[in-house]
């Protein structure tokens, strides 16, 4: 069935999870509308986090934690972290000009800004998951990696896609826009249900450095990139942790 087609290109493409064998690729529709699975993909690798945490609930929290962030990079094969580390190449050695950070955003080496960006993020994802950890917060676990890849969404929904000939551009050609919003809005509506009006202050500080990332984009290369959607991804999904360790 297509739904399923749909479902196992997003499953393969956001994650290192093994999936069926397709007896022909999708087309540029279906892959469009792999897009809208991308939230239940988080929840895949929300369950599997979930699991292990409980598995390991009699272990020191910390080394839970690093646990936990180990399999979290290996599920998803550091995809998204690869992303944020071009750009961060890319945003300090583009020196403000359009085409050089796009040149280097397709460089496959990394600098050490690019170095210093991933382990920053990975230390404040793991002070997040010892915090969570600590107080017990098995919800955010689960929900955290779908709301990341429900950024990914409103990156295709919200930036345009420049390189006209990327991956990134038939999935936004493909993408109904209409199901999108729907998609975003019952994901919204279950962050307030399963953390009540503490949802507030998680999804407006995902959404203003979702603000933040679009506005810098467009000023910089006006649109967004492949590069740039895993930054985001990456960005919300460490802010909706820190934000959750904080206030839940």
């Amino acid at each position: 069935m297509p739904m399923f087609k749909s479902f196992y290109y997003a499953l393969g493409f956001l994650t290192r999870l093994p999936v069926p064998d397709m007896e022909s690729l999708p087309s540029e529709r279906e892959q469009g509308d792999s897009v809208l699975f991308y939230p239940l993909v988080g929840l895949v690798i929300g369950l599997v986090l979930t699991a292990t945490a409980y598995l390991l609930n009699t272990v020191e929290p910390l080394l839970t934690a690093a646990i936990l962030l180990a399999i979290w990079v290996a599920i998803t094969g550091g995809l998204h972290i690869d992303g944020l580390a071009d750009v961060a190449d890319a945003w300090v050695g583009g020196q403000g000009d359009r085409e050089r950070t796009l040149a280097i955003m397709k460089d496959p080496t990394c600098g050490p800004i690019a170095v210093a960006g991933v382990v920053v993020l990975l230390i404040l994802k793991l002070a997040g998951l010892h915090a969570i950890l600590t107080d017990a917060h098995w919800t955010v676990l689960l929900l955290v990696p779908i709301i990341g890849r429900g950024a990914l969404i409103a990156s295709f929904l919200y930036i345009p896609y420049v390189r006209v000939d990327g991956l990134g551009a038939v999935l936004a050609n493909n993408l109904s826009r209409p199901a999108a919003k729907k998609v975003l809005l019952i994901l919204i509506l279950c962050c307030f249900l399963i953390w009540s009006w503490n949802a507030v202050w998680i999804v407006a500080g995902c959404s203003f450095i979702f603000y933040l990332i679009r506005s810098s984009v467009l000023k910089r290369i006006n649109g967004q990139t492949g590069d740039v959607a895993g930054t985001i991804c990456e960005l919300i999904e460490t802010t909706a942790l820190i934000l959750a360790a904080i206030v839940l």
